[in-house]
């Protein structure tokens, strides 16, 4: 199989040559930027620096969204474009709370958006002072059981969300991997508790039920943008160095047998709305979903 992801888009090959061959290869990084989507999203871009109507519209065209896609495919941490078009975002985009809010002053930010700022702003070079107030944002959202929801500073919540715990999960490790040292105590505590909110959840059972939380999170996306899914779960916490739990046996044993005979994966309907890319149909052989699924399978099955 690791033939066949060599010959996908370069961002896959990168990846698979890295995580599956141990080999971190610069010069292959470096095509993401000139070729395939990593070039596609990027040729997107506003000459503003923003892309679709702006910061938030619409979902998986707008900056936030596109910026998250290129971090995720592995473009280079010093590419220009996207290290001015995440500054423009930390000079113009926070609310009264430090955090950033596409839905303007009079709301409170939301974790989720907010957790994934955290990663991809992290990953295109942001600096720990102007991460500080949005690190202060997502951390004062914890919630008692240790994980995150976006409605807890709007409605409420009392329980917290898969989906928003593990945006917090994934932007937190993007934070301490490049070596932030504004709260890191605080984060790496944040992101352990929030991981063990994921296994306790058996990584998608309701707390109440045992039941599956939604039929969705059973299934395998790409990309996942905001949502949850075992696939994704399971991947931020191999990312977060999280060792292997007995409760995720379930989660894992979903992967397994999502496998085809061939040895490859397939990905579940795409979730709807426009998109600067095309993927794969669902039920057909995908990169992605493969490359994450074997990675995830390496460290846990």
């Amino acid at each position: 199989m690791i033939a066949w992801l060599l010959r996908g888009d370069v961002a896959v090959a990168y990846q698979a040559t890295r995580d599956l061959r141990g080999d971190d290869n610069p010069a292959l990084q470096e095509r993401i930027a000139i070729e395939g989507d990593g070039a596609a999203l990027l040729a997107a871009r506003r000459s503003d620096g923003h892309w679709g109507r702006g910061f938030y519209q619409p979902k998986w065209t707008s900056t936030h969204y596109t910026l998250l896609e290129l971090a995720d495919l592995g473009l280079p941490r010093d590419n220009e474009p996207a290290r001015s078009s995440v500054a423009m975002l930390l000079r113009t985009e926070k609310g009264p709370d430090g955090g950033l809010n596409p839905i303007g002053t009079g709301r409170k930010s939301d974790v989720c958006v907010n957790g994934i700022a955290l990663g991809y702003c992290s990953w295109f070079g942001s600096s720990s002072e102007s991460l500080a107030s949005v690190v202060d944002c997502v951390l004062a959202q914890r919630m008692a059981d240790g994980g995150f929801n976006c409605r807890f500073n709007r409605s409420g919540a009392t329980h917290s969300s898969v989906h928003s715990s593990v945006n917090v999960i994934e932007g937190a490790t993007r934070y301490l991997t490049v070596g932030h040292a504004y709260r890191a105590e605080d984060v790496q505590a944040a992101r352990d508790t929030a991981a063990e909110f994921l296994v306790r959840h058996s990584m998608f059972r309701s707390h109440r039920t045992g039941t599956p939380i939604h039929p969705e999170m059973t299934r395998l996306h790409h990309p996942a943008r905001w949502r949850y899914d075992v696939l994704r779960g399971l991947d931020a916490l191999r990312a977060a160095g999280i060792g292997y739990d007995p409760r995720m046996s379930d989660a894992v044993d979903i992967l397994r047998s999502r496998r085809r005979a061939d040895g490859r994966w397939a990905a579940n309907r795409a979730h709807p709305g426009q998109t600067h890319l095309r993927y794969p149909a669902a039920g057909e052989p995908n990169r992605w979903v493969s490359l994450i699924a074997s990675r995830v399978l390496r460290a846990y099955g």
